[in-house]
This record gives C-alpha cells, sequence and structure tokens, in this order.
C-alpha cells in the first residue's frame, strides 16, 4: 500500500525502504534497543518490516536523519477492528519527546485516517521507559500477558497490554 507521509511536531513518518535496513539493524543492536528487539539480523528484520504483508512499517526522522521506526497492523473485520502497534527509535536520542511525537501522529492518523476505534500496544513487562512513555500519550494498562515474547536471554518474558480508545489521546 503508499502511505501517505505524516508530519508530527518534531517528526516525519514515510513508508520504510529496503535503502533504510542497515540503519534499522544497527539501531536494533545498539544497548537500550537490543534487549527490545532482541535476536535480528537483515533476513529476519526484511522479513518482520517489509515483507509481511499485514505490517506497515513507518521509518522515523527527525531534522532528515532516520530515526526510528513505527509499524503497525490492522484488524479490519468490522466486529473487531482495531490497531495494534510497536515502535522503537535510535537509544541515543532518548529523552528528546521524539517517541511521544511519532506515537501521537501515528495513533491520529490510524484513528482520524484509517478509522479505528482501538490501538493496542504490548511492551515487555520489565520495559518501564516504554510503558511510562505510552501512559504519557493515553494508553491505560489491561494486563499481563504471561511468557508472551522470547527475551535476548531466550526465556520467554511477560508483556503488559495496553489500549487506547479514539478520543483517549493526549
Amino acid at each position: 500500500m503508499d502511505h501517505p507521509v505524516l508530519t508530527g511536531e518534531q517528526v516525519t513518518l514515510r513508508a520504510l525502504t529496503e535503502d533504510d535496513l542497515p540503519a534499522l539493524l544497527d539501531m536494533l543492536l545498539q544497548p537500550g534497543v537490543a534487549e527490545w528487539w532482541p535476536g535480528y539480523d537483515m533476513a529476519r528484520l526484511r522479513v518482520d518490516a517489509l515483507d509481511t504483508p499485514e505490517t506497515t512499517s513507518l521509518a522515523v526522522e527527525a531534522d532528515g536523519a532516520f530515526v526510528g521506526l513505527v509499524m503497525y497492523t490492522e484488524e479490519q473485520d468490522p466486529y473487531y477492528k482495531h490497531a495494534s502497534i510497536d515502535i522503537t527509535l535510535d537509544a541515543r536520542l532518548l529523552g528528546r519527546g521524539l517517541g511521544t511525537d511519532t506515537l501521537r501522529t501515528v495513533i491520529r492518523y490510524l484513528f482520524e485516517g484509517r478509522g479505528h476505534h482501538r490501538i493496542t500496544i504490548d511492551p515487555a513487562l520489565a520495559n518501564v521507559r516504554a510503558i511510562a512513555a505510552y501512559k504519557k500519550v493515553g494508553f491505560k494498562p489491561i494486563g499481563a500477558v504471561r511468557e508472551y515474547e522470547k527475551g535476548a536471554d531466550g526465556t520467554f518474558h511477560d508483556n503488559l497490554l495496553m489500549e487506547m480508545l479514539a478520543g483517549e489521546l493526549q
């Protein structure tokens, strides 16, 4: 799908391309990112970010530079219609409000441009920084999902299911 360019206060979100993958892989291998996005090499990254038809991957740019990734999937069944998102940013740029701006920009698009009424996100329960950022924009904790994903240590870890309804974006 051709994706519109989305503009936030500090970030621009555009369709991720093959040319972005080397920078994205370098970012996913950084301390501060790798523990939440473990096990990536170029082949897995290409499949997850570009070759999975139900996933839309957007490059996050700030000041013209690639700084991260935001992805979303959509449930189109009208009885269950909603979107799920995931986000990661360059660890060296955390604390500048880029994540908050990215979240608000993509969430606004999913509510207003794609017609969703609910959005979910599912950070690792131990990822306190991410959970705080998600709460800041309006996500509410729903509950823990036990042994949800494999961590960098090879064991399965719990995640926190969070959701936001239309009108709750802060």
